[in-house]
């Protein structure tokens, strides 16, 4: 690979960003402002019903983030006029054809003008209901690549997908494409079609017997966890994100496709500063509750590796894979992680949670401390279903010596300690196979475009994304953890 100027190649480019008020979308624009202020423009697609409601989100949701404050301490009293000149919000909806747009000058502006689609949108929720997630996930991409379709100047589309693409399956996981209808267990039949039908009938079906939405909700997660297993993914988000990389490369023809997988996806390493983050991440609602003292036990095989990326290397891979396949017929796959040349282990993290609160503990509502003792590590799901239920036994015994008096309140207690505990078992189902994972996700072409960024252009300290420089301990301890405290404690 070619590349040249990273920086000479989005000067002047017109880029469409969907799903921009999302945490990696965030930092892709933020970077390109910061980095090249002569980009020409970056239409940002916002689910949202006009410009008005769009308009407000790219204040409140993106640009209104201390995620921008390098940029306003760069640019000061010119940050809102360059911003207007450079930032074009566009109401939309990528889980309908045409991506929602109503606007129909703005959408042949985009027709004509836009050099690279950089699809970030997507529902990342594990528990997501099947219809919902086969909208934003599966149809989602399919719409975004027939839009892509129809832009006359458009060098390249990026898909932004997952590693876990490949469900709970062991050993060295390939840069491979998902093929249209191949399961991961061997069960034939995989129609996509089927799904989408499957799922509508069961909204209609749930209505017609006039269930509450709350009802509809829980059964429709239910059912996409139940579809997923069928043809062996662990859960509705990997799987309809398996059957959108599926239409990618069925439909595509000559575009050329850049599909992007990367792990979990952590808090900034260096830019534009460390450790900004935000929402409840994966592994983050496992230090939330640990530094708070509320979580007393974890499940996890302690030597398993836990594949994580900090996310402004995602974001330069994701410059990088732009630049490298414009204007280039065909399909790359690029998996984005650390598994193979850095690994980290989940021991690791539980020593790095417990000696960062040790030092540092998080201080409660009353002023005081939070003392944190090492976690109990349960090893198999058959040690954690024997400790919830000695736990739950525990509990029911304390009632039976209860004075009879006091009953009609520890029915209530015994409601919702029973709801808690469906509510952990379901968590712990949901999130078992990432904490027993047996894979590594197999990097080369990812390395080959490294390699590319550091010897055919000059610009490889902007645009970083090797994992070997991470020393895991200082960014866990110095950077990680404490980034969690600050942006998403509450």
């Amino acid at each position: 690979m070619e590349l040249g100027s990273l920086l000479d190649f989005i000067k002047n480019k017109n880029i469409l960003v969907t799903g921009a008020t999302g945490f990696l979308a965030k930092i892709f624009v933020e970077k390109i402002l910061r980095v090249q202020p002569n980009v020409k423009k970056l239409y940002l697609l916002l689910r949202a019903p006009d410009t008005k409601t769009a308009t407000q989100r790219l204040h409140n949701e993106i640009i209104g983030k201390d995620l921008f404050r390098v940029l306003r301490e760069k640019w000061g009293a010119r940050m809102n006029s360059i911003m207007s000149e450079k930032l074009t919000v566009v109401p939309g909806d990528i889980s309908k054809e045409d991506l929602g747009l109503q606007d129909s000058d703005l959408r042949e502006e985009i027709l004509s003008q836009v050099d690279v689609i950089v699809n970030l949108a997507a529902t990342t929720n594990f528990d997501e209901r099947y219809d919902v997630a086969i909208g934003l996930n599966t149809m989602g991409a399919k719409y975004v690549l027939s839009f892509a379709k129809l832009c006359v100047k458009l060098k390249v589309l990026v898909h932004i997908s997952t590693a876990y693409v490949w469900g709970e399956k062991e050993g060295l996981l390939l840069e491979h494409p998902c093929l249209m209808g191949q399961s991961l267990n061997g069960t034939p039949g995989l129609d996509i079609e089927t799904e989408i039908r499957i799922a509508n009938e069961e909204v209609r079906r749930l209505r017609s017997e006039h269930a509450s939405e709350a009802a509809i909700t829980l059964a429709l997660k239910d059912f996409g966890l139940k579809r997923a297993s069928v043809y062996g993914w662990p859960n509705t988000y990997v799987f309809t994100k398996a059957m959108g990389e599926m239409l990618i490369g069925e439909l595509r023809g000559n575009l050329p496709v850049v599909i992007l997988r990367p792990t979990i996806i952590t808090s900034t390493y260096k830019e534009p500063f460390p450790g900004w983050v935000e929402g409840i991440r994966t592994i983050d609602s496992v230090a939330v509750g640990y530094g708070k003292g509320k979580l007393t036990f974890f499940l996890c095989d302690v030597e398993a590796i836990v594949d994580i990326v900090p996310a402004d290397m995602v974001v330069n891979a994701i410059i990088a894979a732009m630049a490298a396949h414009a204007n280039e017929p065909g399909e790359v796959i690029y998996q984005v992680g650390s598994s193979v040349s850095n690994p980290v282990k989940y021991n690791d993290l539980h020593d790095y949670g417990f000696r960062y609160f040790t030092r540092k503990p998080w201080i409660n509502k009353d002023g005081k401390p939070v003392t944190v003792k090492k976690v109990t590590v349960m090893s198999s799901m058959d040690s954690f279903h024997r400790y919830m239920t000695l736990r739950y036994l525990l509990f029911l015994k304390g009632l039976e010596v209860v004075n009879m008096a006091f009953c009609q309140y520890f029915e209530g207690t015994y409601t919702n300690i029973s709801r808690k505990i469906k509510f952990v078992m379901r968590l712990v189902e949901l999130y078992r196979p990432y904490l027993f994972f047996k894979g590594v996700f197999d990097d080369m072409n990812t390395e080959k475009l490294r390699m590319a960024v550091k010897e055919t252009t000059t610009e490889a300290d902007m645009f970083y994304f090797d994992p070997k420089i991470i020393d895991w301990e200082d960014y866990f301890m110095n950077i990680h953890i404490a980034g969690v405290v600050k942006y998403v404690f509450k």
